[in-house]
């Protein structure tokens, strides 16, 4: 895997991750009469143990290839002596929620995995700004928040918790609230408020307090249309709308009418067992991670779907389960 970067290929990462406001780019492409580029992609793979940023550009990644040209960056919580006191031989087990996030001028990796392992990383000096062991509770998705403090969603655990992250890179202090079935957590700058994804419920809550003892109310509660919420997102083509995913199907809830919407390729998009979805906000391009028939890992996947154009990426080797736009918007 790649471990750093340099020469060459740092010229073309940073050519990749510099986006503009979706306006402005769509202007500069219809101005130069071609298509935006797309943005890269970041990866948790339980195959490896690690999370990449990938090339979109290209159809396949082998990030088990030291010089494969394609993996842009990695991380992984193994061998990292700075993480040594939270075990994560045994708490980075099967890395679940990758996001890309900015606060204060500075962007990270934010990352979870099912050992319970939560943190959050600088980029792209692998810096932790804060980690923490989250116990057994299947520790599934990640935000942080405008105070620096770090909201997590446990799925077994049932519940959803604000770690008081601004106080410290191990600080444990933390507000927390039930919700079974906790696997999607994302905070909305529209509405100032914390989102966050249950088995059966949709909740919004709002975070009181101070940022060293932050309080958690929720202030709203959606019924899902169907059972087995999973993944939370918003859709940075749509603002005030909210990517929501089931056991059974693809949604898209508008935070202003309250209510589950249509949307564009509804009808194809929406299917079972998807673990992850996103929209790109250069290309408007769709990304989504599902369980791959056949293999080992019965939750993972070698091959993300693409809508908008139709395509595919494959990672060889891989198991991949959540995959996101490589992007810091959250859809203002």
């Amino acid at each position: 895997m790649n471990t750093g970067v340099s020469g060459p290929l740092a010229v073309l990462l940073a050519a990749a991750l510099t986006f503009a406001a979706p306006g402005a780019a769509g202007a500069r492409a219809g101005r130069a009469g071609e298509r935006a580029a797309a943005a890269p992609i970041v990866a948790a793979d339980q195959a490896t143990r690690s999370v990449y940023v990938l090339d979109s550009a290209r159809t396949r990644w082998d990030a088990q290839d030291e010089g494969d040209p394609g993996v842009l960056w990695s991380w992984s919580a193994d061998g990292r002596s700075e993480l040594s006191d939270l075990d994560p031989g045994t708490t980075w087990t099967n890395p679940s929620e990758v996001k890309f996030r900015s606060l204060n001028g500075r962007r990270y990796l934010l990352a979870t995995a099912s050992g319970g392992l939560a943190a959050v990383v600088g980029y792209p000096d692998r810096e932790v700004y804060w980690a923490a062991d989250t116990g057994t509770g299947n520790a599934h998705s990640i935000d942080l928040l405008p105070d620096g403090n770090v909201a997590v969603a446990a799925s077994t655990g049932g519940y959803v918790r604000v770690y008081a992250a601004s106080a410290g890179s191990r600080a444990t202090s933390h507000a927390q609230t039930p919700l079974p079935g906790a696997h999607g957590v994302h905070w909305d700058p529209r509405t100032r408020l914390l989102w966050a994804l249950g088995s059966r419920q949709l909740v919004a809550l709002r975070v009181d307090g101070s940022a060293a003892e932050p309080e958690l109310t929720v202030v709203r509660r959606v019924a899902l249309p169907t059972r087995g919420g999973h993944d939370l997102a918003p859709v940075l083509g749509r603002p005030g709308h909210l990517w929501v995913t089931t056991a059974s199907a693809v949604y898209q809830y508008a935070t202003d009418e309250q209510a589950f919407v249509g949307y564009p390729l509804q009808s194809r998009i929406s299917g079972p067992d998807v673990k992850s979805i996103g929209d790109d906000p250069a290309t408007g391009r769709i990304l989504l991670s599902r369980p791959e028939p056949g293999h080992s890992c019965s939750w993972c996947t070698t091959t993300l779907v693409l809508y908008r154009p139709d395509g595919t990426r494959t990672m060889l080797r891989g198991g991949m389960y959540k995959a996101r736009w490589w992007t810091t918007r959250r859809g203002e």
